[in-house]
Parts: structure tokens; sequence; C-alpha cells
């Protein structure tokens, strides 16, 4: 078969990818071998591959690939998360650009949009996915609103609700006014913003005095209900027992007392507003205030905001205190920065609301989860140090907020058939709640006609945590064979940002459904940066397209180059030079795949003992290295594993292994030590599969005739043997001994074509053994063991042992003895440079003990150096 001179990535990586889809290599069922199962965290279905989900499933690939060789039954499952907030936003915009305002259309109406946008945009991100190279069972692909999924959750809400976990609350919520929905606390980020204070003045009821508070919210006047006071405060004792009329408002508010209030902050006067500020709202139960919602869901202000209704809350803040100042009420306006709660998802500024909404009792839940994690180890975080963060998440954990006003999702499984708070039942189906409102109500009247379902759907997270579990159908039928087979699955790869909203929340759901981890360990990917450090944004314009680098560098290559720029746990500093390095390795083992496949073999030559020598060392090393990989694969130092795969190919295999058994120009090369060779290529292949698939493939099939059995996507991973270090130490000796030789080739000029004489005083007892291979490499005509150092000869050491090559004949004596006076006298004085340091002992006394000690090296280096320039002076004159 011919090989190509050039490796063609994109033909090589459609035609094994289809290869592979061909003959089902990525599908798993449940049989004898052991499972290894890996679920993928679900993107959602209208999102596209950018460089955070191409560093995940490149590490996850790497892991279910090598499972596969080491041969366990490997399932990684692929699937996509619906993302209410996300998706039902593109969903709006979209009926907006049509002319159509969503809530003028049914829930009805509006699923069949969202159903079509999800069928037109979903799921584009996992074919990209397989332009990477991912190894999913695609035949498993699931989708958190697939109806087993769907039933799941319900099945799920149903569940903790009559175990009395989940209930219905009036509560203060964070009201995201752009996607219209309540989030819990997690999904809200808090940032620095500059803002003002606002100093303005309240007057007492039937008095001319007044009283100023100071605020950073001047639109939330309109909600006041009350002025607060501390009663340790004497400059306000007057005030005690009075009441203030809101301005422009003119509503008449009590002035309350409570040591809630700061004597420090702004004017030590506080204006409480219940229905807008979690504290203020503890302050009105307290003290029985009126709550005032002066909010639209859009953030604009309702007839509470008198002439600003209908107008949006920031721009009513611009003109209210506007209206302030000129109407003598606002006193002065400060500078302030505070931090300020937006949406994750959709960035908009939140804001506290009085809501009715469901929520889930987390604190007896999340006691196993605390176990596992920070107790017994049972669930081990990689790296370590983000136990720290889990515990803090953990141990002051909340109730969770798990409805919101949306359409798209899981609708809540409640079902109201009158007017009273309680007139509810929670059921799977209608059929069941219509049964259990005529037991709860009395009313064997009621038809399925009078119950009216909960509008609102389920947070997403409440679908994601039963992930592990849902995708193998574990919570309707626990007792399934594939539930019992594959779960607990074994690794979960992800990003800390989603520690808390989704690690966290699985197990917790995992021990409370199966009494079981959901996985064992939890690889914690870095986020993607640039170079400068900077997070990866379409915003700032620093991401680069995920399926152009594929283009440009090879799926490999990018998988490469991403991995050689993660450390464990550390954020990643990408840079397309990795990609273009990636790239390079792949033509490297392509080029050396092509010079021993080009040899020509004779099957009666002997093998050479040098070729002998080279493939034992080889052999060794490899060995070495597999312990090596393993012990990185076993603390998810993914990187380090690579790294330690790519110099075994690059440096040992292809460097000096190549150099070792290569016949000599125009010879043949004897049939064993090419068939060796080649077996040593195919581990090499194997180790680096996982990381390099498609190069690996297709150099694996070039090799030999192969079947659909014998592909290397389900080959064997090597076995582990023993191996002798003795043998590696000497042979690093044996490469310094050679490199010392082309070194003095090079820098005398010594042609690598004529073959030179080398002698040696041999005290560390290296082997003759490796005689013949420092012959070849270093085109050595005699190697001779002397005991006393050569006249006229060229030394270097490498441990104790000197070497000599003769200059007669090969250099210009008078020229060579000139160049080594002039590195002795630069030598000579730079140890008197050194040596005038070490003996000022103001120096010695006050330096570091460091600097002083590297001086001191420096000194040894100097004068070793010295020594064996005036050697070789000696044995040229």
């Amino acid at each position: 078969m011919a090989i190509a001179a050039k490796y063609n990535a994109k033909e090589i990586e459609d035609k094994w990818y289809d290869y592979w889809m061909k003959n089902n290599y990525f599908h798993s069922e449940v049989n004898e071998k052991e499972p290894y199962t890996i679920v993928i965290p679900p993107p959602n279905v209208t999102g596209v591959l950018h460089m955070g989900h191409m560093l995940n499933n490149t590490i996850q690939d790497v892991l279910i690939r090598r499972a596969r060789l080491q041969g366990y039954n490997a399932c990684w499952v692929p699937g996509t998360d619906h993302a209410s907030i996300a998706t039902e936003a593109k969903v709006v915009a979209k009926l907006k650009a049509e002319g159509i305002d969503k809530n003028t259309i049914s829930r009805e109406e509006f699923m069949k949009h969202a159903w079509e946008w999800t069928d037109n945009y979903g799921g584009v991100i996992l074919n990209q996915l397989k332009k990477l190279g991912a190894s999913c069972d695609w035949e498993r692909t699931k989708f958190t609103l697939d109806e087993k999924l769907y039933s799941s959750v319900i099945k799920s809400f149903v569940d903790l609700y009559n175990k009395g976990l989940i209930y219905r609350g009036y509560r203060m919520v964070n009201w995201d006014p752009e996607a219209k929905t309540t989030l819990s606390d997690e999904e809200v980020i808090y940032e620095e913003k500059q803002g003002n204070l606002y100093y303005i003045n309240y007057k007492i009821e039937g008095s001319d005095d007044t009283l100023t508070i100071a605020t950073t919210r001047p639109e939330t006047i309109f909600g006041d209900s009350a002025i607060c006071i501390n009663p340790n405060d004497e400059r306000f004792t007057h005030l005690k027992g009075k009441k203030a009329i809101v301005p422009i408002v003119n509503r008449v508010i009590p002035i309350i007392e409570d040591e809630y209030v700061d004597l420090e902050f702004g004017t030590g006067c506080l204006k409480v507003t219940p229905a807008h500020d979690e504290n203020d709202k503890n302050l009105g139960e307290k003290h029985n205030l009126e709550v005032i919602d002066i909010f639209n869901d859009d953030a604009s202000l309702n007839e509470y905001g008198l002439h600003y209704q209908g107008k949006d809350r920031f721009q009513v803040r611009k003109e209210f205190s506007k209206e302030l100042e000129e109407k003598g009420f606002l006193v002065k306006t400060e500078q302030h920065t505070n931090k300020v709660g937006t949406s994750e998802r959709t960035k908009a500024v939140i804001e506290p609301k009085m809501s009715d909404q469901w929520f889930l009792k987390m604190e007896d839940l999340a006691k196993p989860a605390i176990k596992a994690v920070l107790e017994t180890g049972e669930v081990k975080l990689f790296p370590d140090k983000f136990k720290n963060t889990y515990s803090h998440w953990m141990n002051n954990i909340r109730d969770w907020n798990i409805s919101r006003q949306l359409w798209w999702g899981h609708r809540i499984p409640a079902y109201y058939f009158g007017n009273g708070k309680e007139d509810f039942v929670v059921a799977e189906t209608l059929e069941e709640a219509l049964q259990l409102a005529i037991e709860k109500s009395g009313n064997k009247n009621l038809s399925a006609e009078d119950l009216k379902q909960d509008n609102d759907a389920l947070d997403t997270w409440f679908s994601s945590w039963l992930w592990p579990m849902s995708v193998f159908d574990g919570i309707n039928n626990p007792d399934n064979e594939e539930f019992n087979y594959y779960y607990p699955t074994n690794d979960l790869v992800t990003g800390p940002d989603i520690l808390f909203f989704w690690v966290a929340r699985m197990i917790i759901a995992g021990y409370e459904y199966t009494g079981k981890k959901p996985f064992t360990n939890v690889y914690l990917t870095g986020l993607v940066r640039d170079k400068q450090r900077r997070k990866m944004s379409k915003s700032l314009g620093n991401s680069p397209d995920a399926l152009k680098l594929i283009e440009d560098f090879s799926a490999d290559g990018v998988r490469v180059g991403l991995l050689l720029s993660n450390a464990a746990g550390n954020d990643l500093m990408f840079d397309e030079a990795l990609c273009q390095q990636g790239k390079g390795f792949g033509n490297k083992i392509w080029n050396a795949f092509r010079l021993v496949k080009g040899w020509d073999v004779d099957k009666n030559k002997e093998q050479p003992q040098s070729a002998k020598i080279a493939i034992d060392w080889y052999k060794n090393t490899f060995q070495k290295t597999l312990v090596e990989i393993e012990d990185h694969f076993s603390k998810y130092r993914i990187s380090d594993a690579l790294m330690a795969t790519y110099k075994l190919i690059w440096d040992d295999y292809c460097s000096w292994l190549l150099e070792m058994v290569k016949p000599p120009y125009g010879e043949a090369i004897d049939a064993k030590t090419l068939d060796e060779v080649i077996s040593l290529l195919e581990d090499n292949l194997k180790i680096l599969h996982p990381f390099m698939p498609f190069l690996t493939e297709e150099i694996w099939q070039n090799i030999t005739e192969r079947s659909s059995e014998d592909a290397l996507i389900i080959s064997t991973w090597p076995a582990q043997t023993e191996f002798d270090q003795e043998f590696i130490a000497d042979f690093e000796m044996v490469k310094d001994i050679i490199s010392g030789i082309r070194t003095i080739r090079k820098d005398k000029n010594i042609s690598f074509k004529d073959t030179i004489e080398l002698s040696v005083i041999n005290n560390e007892k290296l082997k003759e053994d490796y005689d013949s291979v420092i012959a070849k490499l270093g085109n050595i005509s005699a190697i001779n063991y002397v005991t006393e150092q050569q006249e006229n000869a060229i030394s270097y050491r490498v441990k104790s042992n000197e070497y000599f090559i003769p200059m007669e004949g090969t250099v210009d004596v008078e020229a060579e003895i000139e160049k080594l006076k002039e590195e002795l006298k630069y030598n000579q004085g730079f140890l008197k440079s050194v040596e005038k340091k070490l003996s000022n002992e103001r120096f010695v006394n006050n330096a570091p003990e460091k600097v002083v000690a590297m001086e001191k090296q420096k000194k040894a280096d100097a004068e070793a150096k010295i020594e064996a320039i005036e050697q070789s002076l000696a044995s040229l004159q």
C-alpha cells in the first residue's frame, strides 16, 4: 500500500470517524465486562461548540478511549439540556421578530414554536463534537425533555413533595426582569458597580421638622412602609412615636425603632421597603408593616409609581431624583460603589421581589453528600483544593427555589381545584390529581376540567441533578438491568463554576434515590483563557472558532494543543501555537512511520548488536513511561500523561531508537529488527490513541492488512511488565556520550561522514555492551579503553568517565590551542570576580542564603571548567 507523503487530516478524520460509526465501536450494551461509564455534562440544546466544550470533551474522550483499550465496557452517554431560560429567551426573541408577543398566544402554541426551534437548532453541538473525535454512544443520546426523562423529573417532584421536602412559600426571591422569572441564589452573580447614594429629606407629620435617609435606589421610595431608627441613637429621640411623609407620594408612614439599624451607615435613618429588600422584608414582618410591590414583571413601575407608571426602573431613577431635587427633597448625591446582583443568564440586574414560589428543603438532603466528599472520600474531587469551596457551599446551604415563571421546561405537577391557598394537590398525572382533589375537597362532583395545573416550570437544574440516573431510567424503573450495571458512573468531567449548581446536587440526588454516589471521581477543569489571561468570550472577540481550529490544525492537533496548555484544575492559557505544536507532533510520527515502512528488508541478514541493545533499551524505557502515565491518569493529570507520551515517542522513539536501528545508507534492514521496531510503534500508537485517535488509527491500519475486529480503537492497552532501571540509567549516560561526540564534531567542523577513534578512561565501569551503539551513532571506527589521559586529543567528561577524540588529521591544533587559551582566560576572570564577591564579608553575612549558595556553585563550576580546559591544553601542547 502506497503511503501518502503528506498527512491529509481532513480526509483521514472523516474516513475513520465514519468507519468507527459503521462498526458501532462506540456503542455499549450490558455484558460480563466491568463497565466504565461517563455521562456528558449536557450542553444547552441551542449551544454551539466553544473552547470550554472542546477541552471538557477532549478530556472525556481521552478517558473513555483509554478505558475501551483497557478492556472495560466503556459507555459515554451524550445528551443536551433544554436550558429553560436561555432557550425560552431565544424563542421569545424569534417570535418578537415575527411580530408575535408571547403573552398573546397560548402555552400550547408557544410550546409548538419552542419545539420547532429545538428541532431546527438542537443537537448542532453534538454533531460538532463528532468533528473533535468524541466517541460517545450516540444511540444513547438523551435530551432532558425526552419522555422518560420528563417523567423522571415529575416522579421526583411528587416523591419529594410527599416526603414533606417540597413546599410552597411566599418569599422574597431573586427576580430576573428580562427573563421574567425567579432565580435561585446560586444563579445570581454579584458585581461591584459604581452608582450614587442619594440623601433625601422626609417631612415629619404635624411639624416643620425633617429627617434624612440615604438610599442607592430612590425609585423604591414609592414602596416605603416605614422609617426605622435605632432606639439607642440619641440623635433621633425626638422622632420616637412620630410619623413621616413620603416625598412626592405624600403617604404617611410610621417611624419605628429597631437595633438592626447601623448607627454608622448613611444618616442613621433607614427607609423600609418590605416588598423590595430581604432585610426590609424581615423588618416588615417583625413590625407588621404594609407590603407595597411597586414593580411589574419587567421591572417597570406599576400604578404605585404614580406618574411614572409603565416606565423602566432605571429611567425612573434618573427622572425621579431630578424631580426630588427640583422640589427640594434631594439634599445631596455622593458617588457610591456597591455590589449589585445580576442574572447569570441574561445579565439583567436582579430585583428582589415577594412571590409565591416552590422550594425544596435542602439541609437534611445535603448531609450524605457532605459526608461523601468531606469525610469518607467516597466521591473524590480533583484537584483536592475544591473541597474547601464545596464545604463552604454545602455547610451554608439554603432551601432551593425550584420554580421558574417559564413555559419551556418541566411543568410543575401541582393542580389547583379551589380558591384557597391550600386548594391544590400534587400528582404525576391529571387522573391521579383528580382522585386526590376529590379526596381532599370532599367534592365528588369535581371533574378534570375543574383542575388547573400550575403554570410554572421547574428550574433546569432540577432535571439535570437526576442526569446520571435518568439517562438509564433509574428513577422510573430503579431495578432495570442497565441502571444496575452502569450506575454509579465512574468519572465526571466538568467546570468548577457548576460545582454547586450541578455536581453537588447530583451527589445529593444520588444518595437520596439510590443510597449510592452518582460517580466516584470529579475532575474539575480550569477556565479557558487567552494568552493575556482574559476569559474567552464573544464580546472580547478572543474566542477562536472551534471548527476553524480543527480545519487549520487537525482534530488531533487541537486536542494535543488544548491538553498541553491545561494543568489539572488551573485555568488554561490557550495559545494557537500549541495546536501547531500538536499538528507538528502528528507530522513527526507520520514521517517516522514512512521512514520505517520505506526500509528494504533482508531476511537473511543477522540482527546487529547495536539494534538488539537499542530495542532492549526502548522496551525498558516504554515500561518505565507506562508506569508514569498510569500514575498521572490516577491523579487526573491528563496533561502530564500526554507530555510523558509525547516525550517517549518524539525523543526516545523517533530521535533515538530509529537512529540506532536504521540501516546504513543503501543497505537493507534485518527482518527481526524491523518486526520489533514496528511492534514497538504499535505499542506507541495504543498509548497515544486516546489523545490522537485519527492519526493513530490511520497508521495502525496502514501497518498491515486488518479486519474490523483488529481496529486500534478496540485493541488492547499494553500490559505492564518489570523493567531494568539500571539499564535505563546506563543508557542516559550512553546518550550523553553520543551527544558529546556530536558536539565536538560540530564545534570542530569534523564531518559526520568521517570516522574517528574514541578513547575512554572508564571510571564508571560502563559495560562495553553499549560500544556498538556509541560506535554507530558517533561514526566511531574504534573505541579504546585507556588508563591515562591522551595526548593531542580533545576531551570531555560524562560523570567520572573521560573521553578523548584524537586531534591529528581532524583538527587545526594551533587554532584549537588559541581558542582554548581564550576560553581559559575568560573563565579565570569570571572566577576572580566570584571569589571577590565571596571574600566580601558584608555580602556573605547579609545576602540571602540562596544567593550565597548560588555564588558558591558558580565558583565550583568555573573551577571545574578551568581544570578541564587546562587538561585539554596539556594534551595538545
